[in-house]
């Protein structure tokens, strides 16, 4: 295809638009109300901005000039002598990020080479100038930098050459192009401000315009509308001006008339709507609607009949620099076509639908926006539904309006495109232009993108290019020729459903484009095949053949079965897969997925086949059978099917072939009945094969009497009666083929195998029979399993309680048709309730109660029941019917009097008393009962502690709560001591003599102790502990003279445990009371302890286990060296008999403790003293750093009086400067009022600045009254603090906030007392033991 501008499209002078029906507007667009009363312009102009606006145009000041570019006022240009900016040729690259969404290639980007050649030889040869503006119609116009108008034909030939190097010398660059709709004019703008008018038919110059708009300023934009006489120009001082040309008399003129002033806002864009031939009679042109875009808000004026503001729009806030886009465009909404417009400043293109009402108003409709993640600098439309935009990294991106979905990116830098920079910024007239429009014309390309009938022309420095949308047909090509087939299918199928966006040359008849889409997918999917078959791999591991063909094949399968194809999938192309054994493999095992899922139901014969044998051949027969369930039965070879099923036990596949293809429903379960009958009949256990199929059966079975197919479907209904009546006749045929002489086999096969089940598919089956004869069925059937189960020995109790609550349920039903004699259910009770069989005990008592729950209890006389159950032990049962009675105390026997709910009884007595629905009187039998009833001392003690909790129950008293809580206590001190400390800590119901009483009866030492410590004997309380003490001491005595077995081994374990404990007990007794005693009395106490623990030592039986007597020992002495005097208890250990003979090894563990005790704390003495010297020392040298370090003004002028601090050369005038930074005059100072405190000997002075600021908190420094201070040097006789310094202070404090190093060594010190309770602290004992503490953190400057 050639790559030049299509001819047909360059000689057309009217878009055809493609006439699409576009989905409804949804509830995100919303209507412009409507204005009766349009501003006018002069209003508008006047009106303020908003301050939210990005440019305040009134003053341009505000304007931060660090964000212009650098290159802006440079009069150099990379691309052209008059147009572009280099700054644009460095600009930084930033991604994009868009929707990704495959849609091939949309958009034909082609450079026209004849006229880029021209260019570029009209530069060089004749040096008509670097292009600067381009336009097309039904020719393209390139204006250069020397003022020339080269003109090309649709065949790229240079046909005029407009204007002369002198006029360019005159008037400068060519900075805007316009040609009117019949072809015939073309509107020169130049870079000065002149315009002219050619004619394009000769080349004749008939206007030239100069006087239009004010002098000094470039034409930005110069536009024809619908009408020829009519135009419409902006120039670089933001005014627009509309020119009406006349001709009288052979003479031509032109009036030009102000519509929009520049002096109230900068207009960076105009467009007027001008529709093509095929809509010239749209109402809307009547009046000649022109859209205006400044700096901050956009304009929708109508010329035509008279000048009318229809609409303003402001900008959301965005960059400044952003360029203003404008475009119209007719599309088609709902039937009806209106133009619309486009505009965006930044990322987000708006979109307003203009309406002309039946009263001639003219209504604006706010449709959805698109939001970008890109500056945009050019906006076009190509069609109805498709924009391309162009971003500030000449990024183009073709979108879809009705989706806001982008279709494709395409990079333009080899385009180098041109930039209209230079006439922005009127370089040409002096840059007379304001700093916001220059900004934006940073970025303005409005003269270098060009479209025109479906064309985008794009003007480079050296070229030109023309891009146009890909017919459906090449998009897909352009795919193929790549390779990427999956994409091309993809991209078709779009086309086919007609979701694709930007089609271009497929008709809109649904049915034709499916057929013409179609055709060409079919081409593609044998394409595809054969490059399949050729890129294969001949030679390698077969798993990468394998996965080559798993990318391909299904690919083939889906687009087949989408295109209702199926004929092409089993004809040609598995004839071509058939060449490769590896091909064929893949799809056929492929096949199945799509069966399963039922988008594949029937199968030619030659693929049944080749299926069933590569399936058998690879062992697949699993997946065989789930393909086989889901065809089509018809498309099936029954014989070979049944045959391979058979011998492999497909047993499913075999049933759907059977009910399916031959309407038979009984022989498989014949075969599957000889599969589980058998091992039944014999007493042997079922595999776990056989296992699955019984339940195959049971579910078959179910099925056929439900009206279901087996495994899926639904049997016809004109068969489904026809199926039961076989079904049941078959279920309860008497004897069978075989030899076994058992009566009705299957159905005592079907209850062997799982009773349970086969009851409830019965149960199943009776809900949905009506007829009569079915009726008769179950009655049949019921009869069969009394007479089979009842009376059999081979039926355990829990199987004949399953049937007969399966008959209890049927007949509890309101419509219940059966018939039973209830002398078998009597039969029944006496079976399960045989008083002397223990065995399955619980099994048959559950039975029963399951029988009983679901109504059977109306075929069983009660009495004889309660009977029964009574002499079977049934306590469940009798619970059961003495509640029917309301008989609560007799439940509670039943509790009491099964060993296996023993403990729930006081559950169940909480929700009797929980229940709203007992009386007070109820309740209180029932409480009265339980207390009567109850005899074992552990549930009485549960049921008091629980019944005594603080819960409140409504109409309930408790009498004798003193004499309850006295026996709760006496149960605890017998059968859980455990919870009795805790008891007497938590209650308060209990009087004090009595609890003492009742713990010295059962010897609770510890409890005696607590209860009369609380009573404030405290020599009591140490008395009883200690003697319990000393009688765990003596039994660990009398366990040491005997062997050591294991479980004499257990129990001294135990009894030191005990002695560990009561110590713990005794020590902390003895610190929480040494407050209430003296010294003599702490004493005593403290030694009699000690002297209770060295006793067994004073018995000569020394062990192993004296070694924990000694670690006791050692904590007793730590604990008491915080009451009693060191030397004292040295000498309690001297004095003791133990040691009299002894040597000193015995006790060099006590004497070295405190000696290393005594070398800890001499350390930590030493450490804390060095510490806090050593603090002391660097806190008072910083602060002398602080308050002498050198002081530096912020400003070398005095803050009164705004002077050079040396106002005079030589003079010797005094100076003061604080550490705030502030310096004065004194003289200034002694002026100022509340500064200046005169004093008999000396000035105090203090900071104005600071002082005014923070009244009352600076401090005063004090110089002499003599001084000469020439440099900023400042001499204290007396130094205090000022504000500044204080805070200097304050930071340094803030640096060390919390605890000091003294007083974090006292915590740690006090928390090894607590850990030890003493001084006499064990470290080990090393030669130059020091502490090691961190150095003082340094303060950063």
């Amino acid at each position: 295809m050639s790559e030049s501008l299509d001819a047909c499209s360059l000689l057309s002078s009217s878009s055809q638009l493609d006439q699409m029906d576009e989905e409804a507007i949804d509830d995100k667009e919303f209507d412009i109300p409507q204005v009766y009363t349009p501003p006018t312009l002069e209003s508008i102009l006047n009106e303020l901005e908003d301050e939210e606006e990005p440019f305040v145009l009134e003053d341009t000041c505000v304007l931060n000039t660090e964000n212009i570019d650098a290159h802006s006022c440079d009069t150099a240009s990379l691309a052209s002598s008059d147009s572009g900016d280099p700054a644009h040729f460095k600009r930084k690259k930033r991604p994009v990020e868009l929707k990704a969404t495959i849609h091939g290639s949309v958009l034909r980007n082609s450079m026209l080479q004849g006229i880029s050649a021209q260019i570029v030889s009209a530069a060089d040869k004749v040096d008509a100038g670097l292009p600067t503006a381009i336009t097309v119609a039904g020719v393209i116009v390139v204006g250069t930098s020397h003022g020339l108008a080269l003109v090309f034909d649709n065949n790229q030939a240079l046909r005029l050459c407009l204007g002369t190097k002198t006029t360019g010398a005159e008037f400068g660059a060519v900075s805007a192009l316009s040609i009117n709709n019949d072809c015939s004019r073309l509107l020169c703008g130049f870079a000065k401000g002149q315009m002219t008018m050619w004619d394009l038919a000769n080349g004749k110059l008939l206007r030239t315009i100069t006087d239009a708009h004010p002098p000094g300023t470039a034409i930005l934009h110069v536009k024809f509308t619908d009408d020829p006489t009519l135009a419409v120009c902006s120039d670089s001082g933001g005014s627009v001006f509309e020119l009406a040309f006349r001709r009288v008399m052979g003479l031509r003129s032109c009036d030009s008339r102000c519509l929009f002033s520049g002096s109230k806002g900068e207009v960076c864009c105009i467009e007027p709507l001008r529709a093509s031939p095929d809509f010239t009679d749209h109402p809307i042109t009547h009046y000649s609607l022109l859209a205006l875009a400044s700096l901050t808000k956009i304009l929708v004026i109508g010329l035509k009949p008279s000048l009318k503001v229809w609409m303003t729009f402001p900008y959301s806030k965005s960059d400044p620099s952003s360029v203003p886009q404008l475009a119209w465009q007719f599309v088609s909404v709902q039937s009806a076509v209106n133009p619309f417009l486009a505009f965006c400043k930044g990322d987000t293109v708006h979109f307003l639908m203009i309406k002309r009402e039946e009263m001639g108003a003219i209504h604006v409709i706010k449709q959805r926006h698109i939001h970008l993640s890109c500056d945009i600098i050019s906006l076009n439309w190509i069609n109805g539904c498709t924009l391309v935009l162009v971003d500030s990294h000449e990024k183009l991106l073709i979108v879809d309006r009705p989706s806001q979905e982008v279709l494709e990116i395409m990079d333009l830098e080899q385009v180098q495109l041109v930039y209209n920079s230079r006439h922005f910024k009127s370089l040409a007239t002096g840059g007379n232009v304001s700093q916001a429009l220059a900004l934006v014309g940073e970025k303005a390309c409005y003269q270098s993108i060009s479209s025109y009938a479906g064309h985008i022309v794009c003007l480079g420095t050296k070229s030109a290019h023309t891009m146009t949308l890909r017919t459906w047909r090449e998009r897909i090509d352009c795919m193929l020729n790549q390779d990427h087939f999956v994409e091309a299918l993809s991209l078709a199928w779009s086309f086919h459903e007609g979701t694709a966006k930007a089609v271009v040359g497929l008709c809109g008849d649904p049915l034709k484009r499916k057929g013409i889409v179609g055709d060409k997918m079919l081409e593609i999917l044998f394409q595809f095949a054969d490059h399949a078959m050729k890129r294969c791999p001949e030679h390698g591991r077969i798993q990468v053949m394998e996965q080559h063909f798993h990318d391909v094949i299904p690919i083939l399968i889906d687009f087949c079965l989408l295109l209702q194809r199926p004929d092409l999938l089993f004809d040609q192309l598995y004839a071509r897969l058939l060449e490769n054994p590896v091909a064929k493999g893949v799809f056929l095992e492929l096949l199945e997925s799509y069966i399963v899922t039922n988008r594949l139901g029937h199968l030619p014969t030659t693929i049944m086949k080749d299926l069933l044998a590569h399936y058998n051949s690879n062992g697949l027969m699993d997946n065989l059978e789930r393909c086989i369930v889901h065809l089509d039965v018809t498309s099936l070879d029954i014989q070979q099917v049944v045959q391979v099923c058979w011998e492999n036990q497909l047993y499913d596949a075999m049933i759907y072939v059977f009910n399916s293809g031959m309407n038979d429903y009984i022989t498989p379960m014949e075969k599957l009945f000889a599969v589980i009958g058998p091992p039944l009949r014999e007493g042997r256990s079922l595999t776990a094969e056989e296992v699955v199929m019984g339940n195959k059966l049971l579910v078959y079975i179910s099925c056929c009497l439900a009206g279901r197919a087996y495994p899926l479907g639904n049997i016809p209904e004109d068969l489904v009666v026809q199926i039961k009546i076989q079904v049941f006749e078959y279920l309860i045929l008497l004897h069978t083929g075989e030899s076994s002489s058992d009566a009705y086999p299957l159905i005592q096969t079907l209850l062997h195998f799982d009773t349970r089940e086969f009851l409830n598919v019965l149960a199943m089956t009776f809900e949905d029979l009506n007829d009569k004869q079915a009726i008769e069925y179950q009655q049949r059937i019921v009869d069969i399993l009394l007479q089979v189960m009842v009376d059999n020995p081979d039926f355990t109790p829990c199987q004949v309680g399953g049937l007969f609550t399966f008959l209890a349920r049927q007949l509890s039903k309101p419509n219940n048709t059966l018939f039973v004699n209830r002398k078998l259910f009597d039969q029944v009770l006496e079976f399960l309730c045989r008083s002397g069989d223990a065995s399955r005990h619980t099994e048959r008592q559950q039975v029963l109660l399951q029988l009983l729950q679901v109504g059977g209890v109306v075929q069983f006389d009660e009495e004889k029941l309660l009977t029964l159950s009574q002499r079977a032990n049934f306590y469940q049962i009798l619970e059961f019917l003495y509640e029917k009675k309301h008989m609560y105390d007799k439940t509670i026997d039943c509790y009491l009097k099964d060993p296996l709910r023993k403990g729930e009884i006081f559950s169940y007595i909480h929700e009797l008393m929980s229940m709203a629905s007992h009386s007070s009187e109820e309740k209180q039998a029932i409480k009265n009962k339980t207390l009567q009833h109850i005899q074992d001392g552990e549930l009485l003690l549960q049921f008091l502690s629980s019944f005594l909790e603080e819960r409140h129950y409504p109409g309930t008293t408790l009498p004798m709560e003193h004499e309850l809580h006295k026996h709760l206590l006496d149960l605890l001190c017998r059968f859980a001591p455990q919870q009795l400390l805790n008891f007497l800590q938590t209650s308060q119901q209990y009087r004090l003599e009595e609890a003492i009483q009742i713990t010295e009866k059962y010897h609770h030492s510890e409890a005696t102790g607590y209860l009369l410590e609380k009573k404030g004997d405290f020599y009591g309380a140490f008395t009883v502990l200690l003697e319990a003490l000393k009688a765990q001491l003596c039994l660990l005595t009398a366990d040491s003279t005997r062997g050591q077995s294991e479980d004499e081994k257990e129990n001294e374990s135990a009894i030191l445990r005990r002695i560990e404990n009561s110590l713990n007990n005794l020590v902390a007794l003895g610190h929480r009371n040494s407050q209430k005693l003296q010294q003599p009395q702490i004493k005593e106490l403290w030694f009699s302890l000690l002297e209770t623990l060295m006793t067994p030592r004073k018995q000569g039986a020394i062990s192993a286990k004296f070694v924990v007597l000694e670690d006791l020992t050692m904590n007793v002495l730590n604990s008491m060296s915080t009451l009693v005097s060191l030397p004292a208890i040295i000498q309690q250990i001297l004095q003791n008999p133990i040691y009299e003979r002894g040597k000193f090894a015995e006790i060099q563990v006590l004497i070295l403790g405190m000696l290393d005790t005594f070398s800890y704390e001499q350390t930590l003495f030493e450490t804390t003293t060095s510490l806090l010297n050593h603090d002391l020392h660097w806190s008072l040298s910083h602060l002398r750093t602080a308050v002498t370090r050198g002081l530096h003004p912020r400003q070398d002028s005095c803050n009164i009086c705004l002077q050079q601090y040396k106002r005079w050369q030589d003079s010797a005038e005094q100076i003061l400067l604080f550490s705030c930074g502030h310096l004065y005059h004194v003289q200034c100072l002694q002026q100022t009022v509340d500064c200046g405190l005169a004093c008999a000997s000396e000035q105090q002075w203090s900071c104005y600045k600071c002082s005014t600021t923070h009244r009352g908190r600076g401090r005063q420094y004090t110089i002499p009254k003599k001084s000469r201070s020439t440099s900023l040097v400042q001499v204290f006789q007396e130094v205090t603090l000022d504000f500044q310094q204080e805070q200097s202070w304050d930071q340094l404090r803030c640096l060390y906030k919390g605890p000091s190093r003294l007083s974090i060594l006292a915590e740690l010190s006090h928390r090894h007392h607590n850990e030890r309770t003493g001084i006499l602290v064990q470290v080990p004992a090393q030669e130059g033991f020091s502490l090691k503490l961190s150095p003082p953190p340094l303060l950063e400057e």
